[in-house]
């Protein structure tokens, strides 16, 4: 009776797995909706829209960039949670949405890491303090001293709350020991506006987003945020060379879909994802706008994100940061 048994079931084991095959190798049957939770414009958008330009006919289907902004990233990541199984809806997941919203919100309506599969690490880059043209300080020293000869006057503006750039610029605040009043903008275009504008004086900013009004000379940058200068910055200083080594933070920006999608079609994203970052045209068009093209991919992009949460906990924790 045992072996009997174990024949059945393994002679079973094929035909459960078929309809699975075949609805892989079927995929996909209609066009892709690329969810990018930030406005048009921002690095999220930036980024998915390379990508998608990348992958053109490449899948037989045509990938449709749908922008779902608001909440710093979270109503778009709850859209894609919410499509368990979905194997034709994915999104640009990030810091904002997976790294600092689910540690800083309460009863966010998603768990990061349980409600998506994540495939690979897309970019990371620097954040980048900006002044605008008309603001007479030449580095951070001088913006710090500015502020705290005005208590509570000087504001930057982010394209956010909950975002990196704020948080950024509380920790910022909080190492140097002064007050900077936070202006959280509705995405990256109106606060750059604004800056341009003169109706806010500094700005924190992502690099592949201001990069174009940098090198224009619309604004002026003076410390990013990573270790290590950015190669697209190469004489702007980092915080760290500014004296505030624990004001060092990474923006990063990665490619995720629902849980509880097939393992074959969740392979082969990671293969699409890995070969477009390796594209001469993908790398060239990164390099332009100061982005790292990501080398991880699923195991150790879900690896990134569990580390990061984990960090980002305790500096808000430590730090008493809370939104505006």
């Amino acid at each position: 009776m045992s072996i009997t048994i174990a024949r059945r079931t393994l002679l079973a084991a094929p035909l459960l797995a078929a309809p699975r095959i075949a609805a892989a190798q079927a995929w996909p049957a209609r066009p892709i909706r690329w969810i990018v939770n930030f406005p048009p414009g921002g690095a999220a958008d930036i980024l998915s829209r390379t990508l998608g330009e990348h992958f053109g006919n490449k899948l037989g289907q045509p990938i449709v960039i749908e922008n779902r902004p608001g909440a710093g990233g979270m109503l778009g990541a709850d859209l894609v949670a919410k499509a368990r199984g979905d194997t034709h809806i994915v999104m640009m997941s990030s810091a904002a949405s997976h790294g600092i919203g689910p540690v800083l919100y309460a009863n966010v309506p998603y768990d990061p890491l349980a409600d998506f599969t994540h495939i690979h690490l897309v970019g990371t880059f620097p954040s980048v303090l900006i002044v605008g043209p008309n603001v007479a300080v030449a580095n951070v020293a001088e913006l710090l001293a500015l502020a705290r000869s005005r208590p509570g006057e000087i504001t930057y503006g982010s394209g956010g709350n909950g975002t990196m750039n704020h948080l950024i610029g509380q920790l910022l605040a909080r190492t140097a020991g002064v007050e900077l009043t936070h202006v959280p903008y509705r995405g990256s275009a109106p606060a750059m506006t604004d800056l341009m504008g003169g109706q806010i004086p500094a700005l924190m900013e992502s690099l592949p987003t201001a990069i174009g009004n940098i090198r224009g000379g619309r604004m002026r940058p003076i410390a990013t945020s990573e270790a290590e200068r950015s190669p697209a910055l190469p004489d702007v200083p980092t915080f760290a060379e500014a004296g505030l080594a624990t004001v060092t933070s990474t923006n990063w920006f990665g490619f995720s879909t629902p849980a509880g999608i097939p393992s074959e079609i969740a392979a082969r994203w990671e293969a699409e994802i890995g070969a477009a970052l390796t594209s001469d045209a993908v790398q060239q068009r990164f390099a332009s706008i100061g982005v790292r093209p990501g080398t991880m991919g699923a195991e150790g992009y879900t690896t990134l994100i569990r580390d990061e949460l984990t960090r980002w906990r305790e500096v808000i924790r430590v730090g008493n940061i809370r939104v505006d």
